[in-house]
Formats: C-alpha cells, sequence, structure tokens
C-alpha cells in the first residue's frame, strides 16, 4: 500500500476520520482503475454511507494527488467531479490513465 506523503497527512489531522478513510481509501486506488462509491463505502467500514463518500470527494482539498477522479457510479455512470474542467476532464483524465496505466494527474 502507498503511502500519503507526511504534509497532507498532516493537514487532514483537521477534518474527520471519516473523510480521513475515504481519502485514503481512494489515495490506493491504481491508476487505470476504478472504484465505486458503494465500493469506497464498504472498504472504509461504513457500507450504506456511499452519498456520504461522494460528498467527503466533492470536498477533497487534495486533489490530484488524492485521486478522486477515479471513483464512479455504481451504474458505471461517471458521478460528479468538482475540479476545474468537471466531468468533461474526469473522463479525459480516467481514459488517459487506463490506457496508460500512469497516473494522469501527475502528467
Amino acid at each position: 500500500m502507498k503511502k500519503i506523503p507526511r504534509n497532507i497527512i498532516k493537514k487532514m489531522s483537521k477534518y474527520s476520520d471519516f473523510y480521513k478513510k475515504v481519502w485514503t481509501a481512494c489515495f490506493n486506488i491504481p491508476a487505470g482503475k476504478t472504484y465505486t462509491y458503494k465500493q469506497i463505502a464498504e472498504k472504509i467500514g461504513s457500507p450504506k454511507a456511499a452519498r456520504a463518500v461522494g460528498t467527503a470527494l466533492a470536498k477533497n482539498p487534495f486533489a490530484p494527488i488524492i485521486p478522486c477522479h477515479r471513483v464512479i457510479r455504481s451504474d458505471g455512470k461517471l458521478g460528479g467531479y468538482s475540479a476545474s474542467g468537471g466531468l468533461k476532464k474526469k473522463q479525459a483524465m480516467l481514459k488517459y490513465e487506463k490506457e496508460t496505466g500512469k497516473n494522469a494527474s501527475l502528467d
């Protein structure tokens, strides 16, 4: 499992444990892969909290280090993306990562 940079962990300390769990789970999604909001909720031990996962990701101040663009809806649709460029950018980033296996947010 990758480690979140220390400076980000320090900044995360002012947020709720739930948000930290969501962001940590998201951080560990490999480039080229996606998880659903429900899968993240299950992974952190809150299986009925998919909407709350979405809220935590919408408030993610650590993008692109915490790659919230890798989380999608259970029906395969993209869901939301509040960063600059919106859903078109999310779709382009996911396509790039799937094709190259590289982290789109760092290239």
